[in-house]
């Protein structure tokens, strides 16, 4: 997809509604507690985008929500779980049910998938994983997710080859846009460059929406050009509630609200869908209801203070 020098800003629905389709590989950004792209999933929730598969590193409440409301179809990933508030008990749940399909990898398998992707490369070389059960796993239809091969200039040393990874469209939240797409991360960003430039569509959202000029005066500091991305949504609050790095901290209260209907299951886990979710039509109905003024003030203090 040819991505134009042109304004690319647009809201949740039109950029959920135009460039994710059933059935869709999803690249998700966004680590634990982190940055997660929570409103669009919200959005992806609402539009009832269904059979997804889902590809990440750790991947955390985005995967849980989007599984929990019976979305997924399968999922490859490193992890999901929300540091010490536990794991992705929805997607858990649903693996151990065999209701969908999952592929383990390590973090850095992920990684190297992506970047084989972002390179136009068939697959990349590995040692991760040399030595555990997660290459014992089978793929789907009769394809392996790995392949175990003899180094040709050393025929003892064995490496693993990974299959590069080519999202449909992979979403990011990030804390600076400007209207072209041009996308500034601060604090980490493990896989999510080499994600992006492996995909065929890219959605950000973000944080505030900065000029193009404010962009050119620190160019080192774009972690995606603007040639990447087809979308950029501007949503104050987008990753609540895990955090944004210099913008706000993760609400520890309403995680463990989540993980407690997670963990529940059934009518107390659809009832936080309807409450949070379905019931609210856009990203800022969920905040005044999840949260409120004073509260997201609480969260922006506690960034300030650490920073």
């Amino acid at each position: 997809m040819a991505r134009k020098f042109e304004s690319k800003v647009t809201t949740a629905s039109e950029a959920v509604s135009r460039l994710i389709h059933d059935g869709a590989t999803v690249g998700i950004g966004g680590q634990t507690i982190g940055r997660c792209s929570m409103a669009l999933v919200h959005e992806m929730v609402r539009q009832g985008k269904k059979d997804l598969r889902l590809v990440g590193c750790s991947m955390s409440m985005t995967m849980d929500l989007l599984v929990g409301a019976g979305l997924v179809r399968s999922t490859e990933c490193g992890t999901g779980n929300l540091e010490r508030y536990g794991g992705t008990f929805r997607w858990r749940r649903a693996v151990e049910e065999g209701r969908i399909e999952v592929v383990d990898h390590s973090h850095l398998a992920m990684a190297l998938r992506f970047l084989a992707g972002s390179l136009g490369l068939p697959f990349m070389p590995s040692k991760s994983m040399l030595g555990t059960d997660i290459l014992r796993q089978e793929g789907r239809d009769g394809v392996p997710p790995f392949a175990l091969v003899s180094n040709p200039w050393d025929r003892e040393d064995r490496v693993v080859l990974l299959p590069a990874c080519t999202p449909d469209v992979s979403i990011v939240h990030a804390q600076r846009a400007d209207e072209m797409g041009n996308v500034v991360i601060d604090g980490f960003t493990t896989h999510e460059p080499e994600m992006v430039r492996a995909s065929k569509a890219v959605v950000v959202s973000c944080e505030e929406l900065v000029s193009p000029d404010d962009i050119k005066g620190c160019p080192d500091r774009t972690t995606i050009p603007y040639l990447y991305v087809d979308a950029v949504v501007v949503q104050p609050w987008g990753a609540y509630p895990t955090a944004a790095h210099r913008y706000y901290e993760h609400d520890d209260a309403h995680i463990l609200s989540y993980q407690r209907a997670a963990r529940a299951g059934g009518s107390q886990y659809e009832e936080y869908l309807d409450r949070y979710v379905r019931g609210c039509s856009t990203f800022d109905e969920f905040l005044e209801e999840a949260a409120g003024p004073a509260r997201l003030e609480e969260l922006r203090k506690a960034m300030e203070a650490v920073i």
